[in-house]
């Protein structure tokens, strides 16, 4: 870890450091809602089926903040959105401490989840434009592993205030400490300079959410669709179903205890720093199959393996790590995959239309539960996630090396590693072609008047 955090320059460790508060600092507001929930189904009389509403909505919601989001940063850069996409879910987060009903606060939470979605499409985007090939992965996997840490840091913080609060106010206090991150702007805005070329001009929001669409890049993102789809999916069922079907189908106590919930962050922050090593060593694709295989063999044997509450700790803690390998190398895939004039929006509709088809995974096991049973619910979704992951990455290609052209790894080392005039030369062609596009719709549209 620090050999290689060691070798990068001024900017691009800059870049990590921001990106990875801001993605910690995600991962902190957005999983308040998963300890304070408890405490609301009973004050406000919420049924099971309202908060799993408000969970799907939420990440739908997050799902259309991210392609946005990204969308936005090709127009207005990479730096500023993230600065806006920070202060905007740490702002909903703050208000959420203030919601009277549970009307108010489903509101807020969507509204919460646009900007938190964002963050990811925007912070992926950053590094992988600023940091160099032979150290890209890693510095994508540390900033992924800043989401468990925040995940954690949120479960001590609750803990600590409900040992002096009770639990009535100890949610809303949760919620107003969510304005924290807001403080991460300063340094962000002090730290972090704007690329050049993501400052290049070109065509509106409506234009620019639409461009990864177009050929040839249209294909590809589909099939990242595909990957990302399956990814989350299988862990959702993975990560938060498996530990349910432990605790209430073959009732180990264990699994429900903050222990279990510890070793489980600790799992996944370990396997996400482990996949970006991964990936720059041997490859982006080989730590995705390798994670992918893993959990498909975990899953069933975690579930059907005689296991007991003795060792239900270093279950926790494997599953994390093997399944949350896959994150690392899959944002480095995606930001080597596009050209820099259209890498936001594609990545971010690419990883969160995926969210976004995942997100009905939990209605998906209630509803198969009633017919299979709640272990063949969470295997079937769990099969489909694989295929669905394996199909996808199997049609995309290896990317490891290949030069990242725009803002950051392109034109910041534009002297080591491209040749005069390289940088900047792809995301200046999608321009290009995206202005004629739209003279020729409007020269069409003339016609027809």
């Amino acid at each position: 870890m620090v050999k290689w955090f060691d070798d990068l320059n001024w900017r691009e460790r800059n870049t990590v450091q921001a990106c990875f508060a801001a993605w910690s600092c995600d991962g902190f507001d957005v999983q308040m809602f998963a300890f304070v929930m408890p405490a609301l189904l009973a004050a406000w009389h919420v049924t099971t089926t309202q908060a799993s509403v408000m969970t799907t909505v939420a990440l739908l919601g997050s799902a259309l903040g991210g392609w946005i989001c990204g969308a936005l940063a090709d127009r207005f850069g990479r730096v500023r959105l993230l600065q806006a996409t920070i202060l905007w879910y740490a702002g909903f987060t703050f208000l959420c401490g203030f919601a009277q009903d549970f009307q108010q606060l489903f509101l807020l939470r969507v509204l919460q989840g646009l900007g938190a979605g964002g963050v990811w499409a925007v912070a992926t985007v950053l590094v992988g434009e600023t940091v160099r090939d032979p150290s890209r992965g890693r510095a994508v996997g540390w900033v992924q592993a800043g989401w468990p840490l925040g995940w954690g840091a949120a479960a001590v913080l609750y803990l600590i205030i409900l040992a002096v609060l009770p639990e009535a106010i100890a949610w809303r206090v949760l919620f107003w400490f969510g304005l924290a991150p807001a403080l991460l702007v300063l340094w962000v805005h002090n730290n972090l300079d704007e690329p050049d070329l993501s400052q290049l001009k070109g065509p509106g929001l409506g234009a620019r959410l639409l461009a990864p669409f177009r050929q040839p890049h249209g294909p590809i993102v589909w099939r990242v669709v595909l990957m990302t789809a399956g990814a989350q999916g299988s862990s959702y069922a993975i990560l938060t179903y498996v530990p349910i079907y432990l605790r209430n189908v073959r009732h180990l106590a264990a699994v429900g205890t903050g222990a279990y919930l510890f070793a489980l962050i600790l799992g996944c922050f370990c396997g996400i720093a482990a996949g970006g090593y991964l990936a720059d060593r041997v490859g982006r694709k080989a730590p995705l199959l390798l994670s992918l295989f893993g959990s498909a063999i975990l899953m069933p044997a975690a579930m059907l393996a005689p296991v007991s509450s003795q060792i239900i700790l270093p279950i926790g803690f494997v599953l994390g790590f093997v399944n949350q390998m896959m994150l690392a190398p899959m944002g480095t895939i995606m930001t080597e995959l596009f050209p820099a004039a259209i890498r936001g929006g594609a990545q971010g509709f690419g990883y969160n239309a995926g969210r976004g088809i995942a997100a009905i995974v939990p209605a998906l096991v209630g509803l198969l539960s009633a017919h299979t049973g709640f272990g063949g619910a969470i295997a079937i979704l769990g099969l489909v996630g694989f295929t669905l992951m394996l199909t996808g990455l199997m049609l995309l290609p290896e990317t490891r090396g290949r030069l990242v052209t725009g803002p950051g790894a392109g034109a910041q080392h534009q002297a080591d590693d491209t040749q005069p005039g390289d940088a900047g030369d792809e995301a200046r062609k999608s321009i290009d072609l995206w202005r004629r596009a739209q003279t020729r719709g409007r020269k069409n549209h003339h016609r027809q008047r």
